[in-house]
């Protein structure tokens, strides 16, 4: 007996009420923080745009980081440099070694655009724990995200930490 061809099942259609977006950008995101407590730079890197800028003001009522003080704003060639010096072995701020463990949710589609940019709002919690010592540190991403062929690309990453005028014992090595 002949065994009938099993036809491949189409992918659906995007829903009309965004829970493909929605879900394709929850990954993304799940994605990024894993880049981070893996300490894969590079990747984490990559995942911006070419013009891709990671911004974390001062304050929250910052509009810009062009003439203003903030805690990072680094564009891809900045964000290099960064992941170079970490990387060095003569790096003694990353000595003992340390980790970090993301959280990410509350995930919102704020603006789309007809090519399928994305503006998109989520909260986040990181551990760090450094030698015997544990900081959290929680506040609120703004991704405008690209997209292209290949997924999406940040185009902006905006971190406004709750605690970012809070005393530490040492300064933030890498992205939040």
């Amino acid at each position: 007996m002949a065994k009938k061809a099993l036809k491949k099942k189409a992918l659906p259609a995007k829903a009309a009420n965004g829970h493909d977006t929605q879900h394709a950008v929850e990954q993304f995101l799940f994605r990024q923080a894993e880049v981070l407590d893996g300490k894969r730079w590079q990747d984490y890197i990559d995942l911006f745009s070419d013009d891709g800028v990671y911004w974390m003001p001062a304050s929250p009522e910052q509009t810009t980081w062009d003439g203003t003080p903030a805690i990072f704003a680094e564009d891809k060639n900045l964000m290099t440099v960064r992941m170079k010096r970490v990387q060095h072995p003569d790096a003694w701020s990353q000595r003992p070694l340390w980790g970090t463990n993301h959280i990410v949710g509350n995930v919102m589609i704020e603006k789309t655009a007809p090519n399928g940019d994305l503006v998109v709002r989520s909260r986040f919690h990181m551990m760090e724990l450094r030698r015997d010592a544990t900081r959290h540190f929680a506040g609120s991403y703004l991704h405008h995200l690209k997209k292209t062929p290949g997924g999406y690309r940040i185009r902006l990453q905006r971190v406004d930490m709750v605690n970012a005028q809070a005393p530490y014992d040492y300064v933030l090595q890498v992205w939040v």
